[in-house]
C-alpha cells in the first residue's frame, strides 16, 4: 500500500457525517399495505400530507395505509381493435347499408375510368 493513501475513503470525496451537512428536517415514517401483503415503509417531511395510496415496488399493486383492507388491482380493459369499437357504433343493418353504398361508388367511379385496379 503506498505511503500516503488515506483508508476508507476515496479522492475528492466530500465531508463525512451530519455536523458538515447540516441537521436532517424532522420525519415522519408512513406503512403501506399492498394486496399481495407487501409492507412498503416510506419516510416523509413531518410537514408534508402522507398520500393516500402508493404504488408497492415489488409488485406495482395500489397500495393503501390501511393494513386489513389493502386496496385491490384495478380493471384493465382488454385491448379493442378498430373493428371492435366499428361494431359498437353501428348495428349489422347499418353496416350492410354503408357497404352496399361504397360498393356502388367505387363501382361507378371504375366504369368513369377513375379508378384503376
Amino acid at each position: 500500500m503506498a505511503a500516503g493513501a488515506i483508508r476508507g475513503s476515496r479522492i475528492g470525496s466530500g465531508p463525512m457525517g451530519e455536523a458538515e451537512r447540516g441537521e436532517a428536517a424532522p420525519r415522519q415514517v408512513v406503512a403501506y399495505f399492498c394486496n399481495n401483503k407487501h409492507n412498503t415503509v416510506l419516510s416523509f417531511a413531518v410537514e408534508a400530507e402522507a398520500p393516500e395510496s402508493w404504488d408497492c415496488p415489488r409488485c406495482g399493486m395500489p397500495a393503501s395505509l390501511d393494513q386489513d383492507n389493502p386496496p385491490t388491482a384495478p380493471k384493465i380493459a382488454p385491448y379493442k381493435t378498430h373493428l371492435a369499437y366499428v361494431k359498437e357504433r353501428r348495428s349489422d343493418t347499418e353496416a350492410a347499408e354503408i357497404l352496399t353504398e361504397a360498393l356502388q361508388l367505387l363501382r361507378t367511379r371504375r366504369k368513369r375510368g377513375e379508378v384503376i385496379y
